[in-house]
């Protein structure tokens, strides 16, 4: 009989489920968008009850075309948004608040609160990480702040804490009937109160964030055998890999070797680059991060830098200001003009991320005369995703010492060709797409499929790996570098902008 690994990728915007073969084809997908909420300016949440359930709806859809069952698997891994956080009720499973996503800045009152006292990196030497709103401590400790008797549920550890990973595995292990509460390593770098080196929950961290351990989940590999899955159609299937979903297009793009990197361009943008089986302390504001950790081998560790918004700069357009009806539009209305008529759009919705980490930036539009047009606004909307990328390859280049020579990509926003040039102009190196775009599902798929054997080893994935397209930078010197400075002009002026009361 021939068997399939699956994968869960549940997503910013979406929750697919995709069945890799042997040599990581895509034998069948389905997936299904779900709300996104802003009950305030900066609140971003999901309803994790509609997450949990349109994961179920795409399992089934994906086995049904490919008329499959869960016989036909080996096994299933997960791979997920990160920081998004939830807490929910244990012995019911219904959660006590809707999940707070990893773009909210609600939380920008706790970042001034800690730093006051040691200032942003107070605990980056633990963690990789800067005080910032995007990750999940924090998000949690405002649940516990704010939510109606959720500190002591937390403490008696009747309320239990998760990332998207953990809330759905502990539903598919059996959820209140002794459901796995796990998170795996990667993930749990995301959250602040994980110590690097020792890979475990740090009770200094806990005891700073007022954080209750009871509350907790476990910290396991992101790729090992945790369980059986309880709930159809996937009853009986292990459940062997976990991974966050920037370290699973890692593993996907099968950047095993320090120094290898990639891209992934979705709602936001992150650039990983694998730096072994020692965390490189950054000192240009990339994070230090978990990259994956297969068995019971040491961890492999990360540089990222993290850009909280680029195709949801897309999809602002589309929503917002109706320049289109489909995202696709923005290429053909982009390259109707020749350039960007000296127009540039900064971002910064939720602050600027990597290599910036200014929470108080807003988004601004820079450089607008009577001459720009709906075209304009469009093709800067497109090179403020490659300008936001060579901030961060300049910063990780910085740190590591290592120049890159060509960008693996990733994501969805690779089909943009336009993109795509423009990205190889602006880096002046070339830029990468590979055959396989799906690499986020992929890695979560390696990872479960090294737990149970069904691929033996690192060099057997290698071997699936090929480019699809490749573009070479074709830009004059003197206009890159005007672009460039233009774009750190624009930047400079988005700071600041929220006042601290």
């Amino acid at each position: 009989m021939t068997r399939y690994i699956g994968a869960i990728d549940q997503g910013t915007t979406s929750s697919r489920f995709i069945v890799f073969d042997r040599r990581g084809n895509i034998i069948s997908k389905a997936q299904k968008e779900h709300r996104q909420m802003y009950p305030q300016p900066g609140w971003v949440e999901h309803d994790p009850m509609e997450l949990l359930t349109n994961t179920q709806e795409v399992i089934g859809a994906a086995l049904a075309r490919a008329n499959l069952t869960m016989a036909d698997l080996a096994a299933v891994g997960i791979t997920n948004q990160r920081e998004t956080t939830l807490l929910w009720d244990k012995a019911t499973g219904r959660p006590l608040c809707n999940a707070i996503v990893w773009m909210d800045t609600r939380t920008d009152h706790l970042v001034h609160r800690f730093a006051q006292a040691g200032g942003q990196d107070r605990f980056r030497a633990k963690t990789g990480l800067p005080l910032a709103t995007y990750f999940s401590g924090l998000k949690l400790l405002w649940i516990l702040e704010n939510i109606s008797g959720a500190r002591e549920k937390a403490e008696a550890g009747e309320a239990l804490f998760g990332t998207i990973d953990s809330w759905l595995a502990w539903n598919f292990t059996g959820g209140p009937n002794g459901g796995l509460h796990i998170t795996d390593v990667t993930n749990a770098s995301r959250t602040m109160l994980l110590n690097l080196t020792s890979c475990a929950w740090d009770e200094a961290l806990l005891q700073a964030f007022s954080i209750p351990r009871a509350c907790l989940p476990r910290i396991v590999p992101s790729s090992a055998v945790y369980g059986e899955i309880v709930t159809n159609p996937l009853r009986g299937t292990p459940l062997a890999g976990m991974l966050g979903d920037q370290q699973a297009a890692l593993v996907g793009q099968t950047c095993f070797a320090p120094g290898e990197a990639k891209n992934t361009y979705g709602t936001g943008s992150f650039l990983l680059m694998n730096t072994g089986t020692v965390p490189v302390q950054s000192k240009a504001g990339l994070l230090t991060t978990i990259a994956y950790q297969f068995g019971e081998q040491k961890p492999h560790y990360a540089l990222e830098g993290a850009i909280a918004i680029t195709g949801a700069l897309v999809q602002w357009l589309r929503d917002n200001l109706n320049l289109f009806d489909e995202t696709a539009q923005i290429e053909p209305l982009a390259a109707s003009v020749p350039d960007n008529g000296d127009v540039y759009i900064v971002p910064a919705f939720s602050g600027l991320y990597a290599p910036y980490w200014q929470d108080d930036a807003r988004g601004v539009i820079a450089g607008l005369t009577r001459f720009a047009t709906k075209a304009h606004l469009a093709r800067a909307a497109l090179e403020a995703t490659a300008y936001q990328l060579r901030d961060v390859v300049e910063a990780m280049q910085e740190d590591s010492g290592i120049n890159l020579t060509a960008l693996k990509t990733d994501g969805g926003m690779v089909a943009n060709n336009l993109l795509m040039q423009f990205q190889a102009d602006i880096l002046n190196v070339p830029v990468q797409r590979p055959k396989m775009t799906e690499t986020t599902a992929l890695g979560a798929a390696y990872a479960a499929g090294l737990a149970v054997g069904y691929w033996r080893s690192l060099e057997e994935l290698r071997q699936f790996s090929s480019v699809d397209k490749t573009w070479a930078p074709d830009l004059p010197a003197e206009r890159r570098a005007h672009y460039y400075k233009s774009w750190k002009k624009a930047v400079r002026r988005s700071f600041a902008w929220v006042d601290e009361d």
